[in-house]
């Protein structure tokens, strides 16, 4: 069995007291039967130190892309192109909107994720996507810039059945974290009970958002398990039915062989 962790900040992860290095987060990951992650990157320098520090692994692979939330410090669109253009580099992203911590530079972050959109078309890598409080916003844009042509996800899903429609006619994913396993989200686990399981992803968000029973601990790749399995109970499958098909989907989505 291969679960696969579609989202994980792997700058973010605390090497001096958990994991002392990648290699012993990732065999902690193992022995819970996630053998793939995907590092994601928040700011350019993000991605470059993240190649820098991990590179090139055949269980690790990365996305390139500017958080809504980075965008104070401005940069290069061209840079972001040479560098989502590397082999490494699957996708574009996180890219996308938060209208809840930041409300002062909203035409910024619009023009950053249609940037992020249209260089994922050009180089053909799909998106991942983050919304917050701007799900109208951030579904006009994935329309306008014809994101379907580049597919993506939309990750750590906590938006309605309604938003939920939108991006699975869109040919988007949806990906659900370990906010599916808190008790104030029905909502989610509504949605989760929606979403066809061929159009589904999971993730971690480490070191964010741990799943219970992890609560209150930094979140780690090998928690993603945990999420897996509640979700499969969720859904009323088998837990390997479950790896097999949100594998299956990362594959398809990001272009990775198993």
């Amino acid at each position: 069995m291969l679960l696969v962790d579609s989202h994980c900040h792997f700058d973010c992860l605390d090497y001096q007291r958990l994991h002392k290095k990648v290699d012993n987060m990732l065999a902690k990951a193992k022995l819970h039967d996630v053998g793939y992650v995907l590092a994601v990157s928040n700011t350019l320098l993000d991605y470059k130190s993240m190649v820098q520090f991990i590179g090139v692994r055949n269980d690790i692979a990365f996305s390139c892309g500017v958080h809504p939330l980075n965008l104070k410090d401005r940069f290069n669109y061209s840079e972001l192109r040479t560098l989502a253009a590397e082999e490494q580099a699957i996708a574009l992203g996180e890219t996308g909107l938060d209208y809840f911590y930041n409300k002062h530079n909203l035409d910024l972050q619009k023009i950053s994720f249609r940037k992020h959109i249209r260089i994922a078309r050009d180089l053909n890598k799909p998106v991942i996507v983050h919304t917050r409080n701007a799900h109208s916003d951030t579904l006009a844009i994935l329309r306008e810039e014809n994101a379907q042509d580049c597919g993506g996800v939309l990750h750590c899903f906590t938006e309605d059945r309604v938003t939920a429609r939108a991006l699975l006619d869109l040919g988007f994913y949806i990906s659900f974290s370990g906010i599916i396993t808190f008790s104030n989200a029905k909502k989610v686990r509504d949605v989760a009970y929606y979403v066809p399981l061929d159009r589904m992803l999971v993730e971690t968000d480490s070191p964010y958002l741990a799943p219970v029973p992890h609560r209150g601990k930094q979140n780690q790749p090998a928690y993603v398990r945990n999420i897996a399995e509640y979700i499969a109970e969720l859904k009323g499958i088998s837990l390997e039915d479950f790896a097999e098909a949100t594998t299956h989907n990362f594959s398809c989505l990001f272009n990775i062989n198993f």
